[in-house]
């Protein structure tokens, strides 16, 4: 065995992964929390003038699941699960969106 010499004990620091453009956790985490905040404030303003238009249990029902599922991702962002919560916020509000006019049809 050798003995170092004194220049031989640095170590150069580990480069840092390459991203290549994408989102850093902390900023996914955030983005998705965002963009599931003001879907749910679209979501309450649609109901609060759909609700205006027609007053319905229906209605009140089918807006008040969609603020439920935009409230469930924005706690799933917090908690680092953010392709979960963009798959809840997608498909929730995508089926109450298409559910309106087929319950008001029949």
């Amino acid at each position: 065995m050798t003995a170092l010499r004194e220049d031989d004990t640095t170590v150069a620091p580990p480069a840092a992964p390459d991203r290549k453009g994408r989102l850093t956790p902390r900023q996914a985490r955030l983005v998705r929390g965002v963009a599931a905040a003001v879907v749910m404030v679209a979501v309450a303003v649609a109901m609060v003038v759909r609700f205006a238009l027609e007053p319905s249990l229906l209605t009140l029902g089918l807006y008040g699941l969609a603020l439920i599922f935009s409230g469930t991702a924005i706690v799933l962002s917090r908690r680092g699960r953010t392709r979960v919560a963009t798959a809840v916020l997608g498909a929730g509000v995508g089926v109450i969106i298409l559910a309106e006019p087929l319950l008001r049809a029949g």
